[in-house]
């Protein structure tokens, strides 16, 4: 089974006036501002993963400031799953900072979602208002064993559309401070468990951290997998493509071109999150 565990779908509203959006929320126009950023709805997803033999899908939203706008794009995902459960597992996406962040979680939950995510603090990184917002929903995912999806990236490097100012230390904060989370490091994690080399306290630390691959082709060396590999985490890597960014084929010739042998690369494709998710007998 190969699974994609990183795809954005916004509705036909979004993607046919996206301007429209701009004024109030300034992180969606930072990423979808350019002429070259694409917006796809589930039709693209699934005739994506159709092109590229890719079973199933995890996808999501995007962290709007606006309520109404995000109970609206979450019921597209819910939606979306509901119409196609055996091709889609959606995430609950919203504003950590949002006053009503946690209700809309918990509703997205009873209504079908598997997991919450990308959350993002685009211009601030992951300080400690962010955590503390981050601390109900956290806790409601906890309770319900839900994963939760973290936008990280390298703090170091060019600069792109959608880089925030996070740091190393602010990403192992936010993992020390909920440890009985599960948490998926979106863009492998900005390389965190390169730190597994320590000696002390890394390892435990990072035991039910997931890492997915998006924008690796644009980041990182295929090197990495087998990097990956020699730290011991393998196990939780998450082949996501972050579509309509890049399609899942550049990430299945990365990764058959990585030097793993077939049953790593069966883990990084799809068993890694068919564990995760509860899909291992579907």
């Amino acid at each position: 089974m190969i699974i994609d565990f990183h795809t954005h779908a916004f509705p036909t509203e979004i993607r046919d006036d996206r301007g429209r959006f701009f004024p109030e929320e300034p992180d969606f126009r930072l990423l979808y501002d350019a002429d070259n950023a694409r917006l796809a709805g589930v039709s693209e997803i699934l005739q994506s993963m159709d092109s590229h033999g890719v079973d199933r899908s995890v996808i999501f939203g995007f962290p709007w400031h606006n309520m109404e706008t995000t109970r609206n794009h979450n019921d597209y995902i819910i939606a979306s799953v509901k119409k196609h459960p055996d091709r889609f597992v959606g995430f609950c996406c919203v504003d950590p900072l949002g006053a009503d962040a946690t209700m809309e979680v918990e509703r997205c939950l009873d209504s079908g979602l598997s997991g919450v995510g990308e959350l993002a603090f685009y211009h601030s990184g992951i300080d400690e208002n962010c955590l503390d917002h981050l601390d109900p929903v956290m806790r409601v995912c906890a309770d319900r064993q839900i994963p939760v999806m973290i936008h990280t990236n390298e703090p170091i490097g060019h600069q792109y559309p959608g880089k925030t100012p996070n740091t190393l230390i602010q990403i192992y904060s936010l993992i020390k401070r909920f440890p009985d989370n599960t948490l998926i490091l979106a863009h492998w994690g900005a390389g965190i468990f390169f730190y597994t080399l320590l000696k002390k306290e890394i390892r435990s630390v990072l035991k039910n951290v997931y890492y997915d691959t998006a924008a690796s082709p644009f980041l990182y060396d295929t090197a990495i997998y087998g990097l990956a590999k020699q730290l011991g985490v393998l196990n939780r890597v998450l082949m996501g493509s972050d579509f309509p960014l890049l399609s899942p084929q550049r990430y299945l010739d990365e990764i058959g071109d990585s030097g793993l042998d077939h049953e790593d690369r069966v883990m990084v494709m799809g068993q890694n999150a068919a564990r995760l998710l509860g899909l291992e007998k579907a």
